[in-house]
């Protein structure tokens, strides 16, 4: 991929939306951001799988908007732009500046790079990433993401990450439909994941303790055994000798005066024994309990506890800077 890459903004297909909007115009589509780069936070987390944390953290960049507006995420502030988020939030970076952030995360210590929600700025993170190449970054790359991406989009980003941390939210379209925003997801993901396996050999360790290949996220929503079942089936078959699997059970919503039935002894059982019976060995899954009552809030300098983050100071610097 060249500098023309720039034009997939122009009409843009970057995920399976679709929208072919001309984001260089200033024009939105569902994502809610135009061609310029938007960081909400960057910094050091260590709240991700242990592989991927490593020792200090894994070197996190939240990207303002998102193709999907699930109903459950703990990122509304950044990722609703147009779609009920605060514009407010986070700072236009510039590729030159987008660059500088992946080194500065290098020198502080980061197990690896973390775009969280790239999808919408896929060319900029390529450019970015061929410029902090230049200058020695050789962080691996891990791409974190909702799962819902555009061939088109995978292409480009693709030859660059060393890591998926994707989700398979749900293979159910009334289920995509009621959390996940909309109901293509489910048939979406399916072609995401075929993608994925066809261009990466199988999940591993390496001697460093970090881990490339796929790691797929399931988190089971509230009244979905039957669906999550469904998905471990359908994991086992297509994906467990190639992927690892981070089963999720603690579902913690934005808005924690919502009220959402709690996984109940038996339905955690049954998902032990499922993974026994289908013999999904490679992995992590979360323990009842295991739930931490926070949601991050963008609008602080460090919206994160402080044992599970730290705020990357040029990030801190540059976004006090364009706030004058």
């Amino acid at each position: 991929m060249n500098d023309s890459s720039m034009s997939a903004y122009e009409s843009c297909m970057l995920c399976p939306n679709s929208c072919h909007v001309d984001r260089t115009s200033g024009e939105v589509g569902r994502c809610g951001e135009s061609d310029r780069v938007r960081v909400a936070w960057s910094g050091l987390h260590r709240g991700e799988e242990p592989p991927v944390t490593g020792e200090r953290g894994s070197g996190m960049i939240f990207f303002c908007g998102c193709p999907l507006h699930c109903a459950y995420c703990q990122n509304h502030q950044i990722s609703g732009g147009a779609f009920g988020g605060d514009l407010s939030v986070g700072i236009e970076v510039s590729i030159e500046e987008l660059a500088t952030l992946m080194l500065e995360l290098q020198r502080f210590g980061a197990n690896n790079l973390n775009f969280v929600t790239g999808t919408h700025f896929i060319p900029s993170i390529v450019a970015a990433l061929r410029i902090a190449r230049e200058r020695g970054v050789i962080l691996p790359v891990v791409w974190n993401s909702s799962g819902y991406e555009s061939i088109e989009g995978l292409d480009m980003i693709d030859p660059f990450v060393d890591l998926y941390l994707v989700d398979v939210k749900t293979l159910d379209r009334a289920v995509a439909g009621r959390f996940c925003g909309l109901e293509r997801y489910a048939e979406t993901i399916e072609g995401v994941m075929g993608y994925l396996v066809s261009h990466h050999d199988k999940t591993c360790i390496d001697t460093d303790g970090r881990l490339s290949g796929i790691l797929v996220r399931h988190l089971m929503f509230p009244g979905t055994l039957d669906a999550t079942v469904r998905f471990l089936r359908w994991y086992a078959r297509t994906l467990k000798s190639h992927c690892w699997l981070s089963m999720m059970v603690q579902f913690v919503p934005p808005k924690l005066d919502v009220s959402f039935p709690s996984l109940s002894d038996s339905e955690y059982s049954r998902l032990i024994d499922l993974f026994n019976e289908l013999e999904i060995d490679d992995g992590f899954i979360q323990e009842q309990g295991d739930d931490i009552k926070w949601i991050p809030d963008f609008t602080q300098d460090e919206p994160f506890p402080a044992p599970f983050a730290d705020v990357l100071p040029f990030f801190l610097n540059l976004k006090h800077r364009k706030s004058y």
